[in-house]
């Protein structure tokens, strides 16, 4: 069958897998771009605080692009792993670096539930949209994480009980 059938607030619809693969293309390319945006910023941002917000997103964003691959696979498509570079802000050092980067990040963030939150209202296919629905309501969540570090809240993923880190994260992962 060349259509699938779904329903919705109790009509029947029909919906092109070829549209459904091009649009979960599309916003795969998007999380793509934004996620390689974010490993940049988490590798610029020295802030300790801020650091471990960037892995959390980082994390979450991982998960759903797994999810993303694994619905255009579904329609027998092939993610796409090429994605427009967004660059990030060079202004500053230390705590003005960081706070640039959270502010960059808090508005493209923004850019990208503006341009796909509507795109979601005609979406039938229910599993998808769900899914969709999801990802954006924790990019949502980014977007908020990431204007409170550009206010310099430093307890964004809660408040520290005891002493603190000493300092800024380490250039490396591994010391031996």
């Amino acid at each position: 069958m060349d259509s699938r059938l779904h329903y919705l607030q109790g009509k029947t619809e029909l919906v092109k897998p070829a549209d459904l693969l091009t649009l979960l293309q599309e916003f795969h390319r998007d999380k793509l771009a934004l996620f390689r945006r974010h490993e940049s910023g988490a590798r610029r941002v020295s802030s300790y605080e801020f650091n471990n917000t960037y892995q959390y997103v980082l994390a979450r964003e991982d998960a759903h692009l797994a999810w993303l691959r694994s619905a255009i696979e579904e329609l027998a498509g092939v993610p796409d792993e090429s994605s427009t570079s967004v660059p990030l802000p060079s202004a500053g050092k230390g705590d003005a670096v960081d706070r640039a980067i959270a502010e960059d990040d808090a508005r493209t963030a923004g850019d990208l539930l503006a341009r796909w939150q509507p795109r979601l209202a005609g979406l039938t296919h229910a599993r998808d949209r769900k899914m969709l629905e999801l990802m954006l309501g924790e990019v949502a969540e980014h977007q908020r994480f990431f204007a409170q570090a550009a206010a310099g809240h430093v307890d964004l993923l809660g408040k520290r009980q005891g002493q603190g880190t000493g300092g800024g994260v380490l250039g490396v992962r591994w010391v031996e």
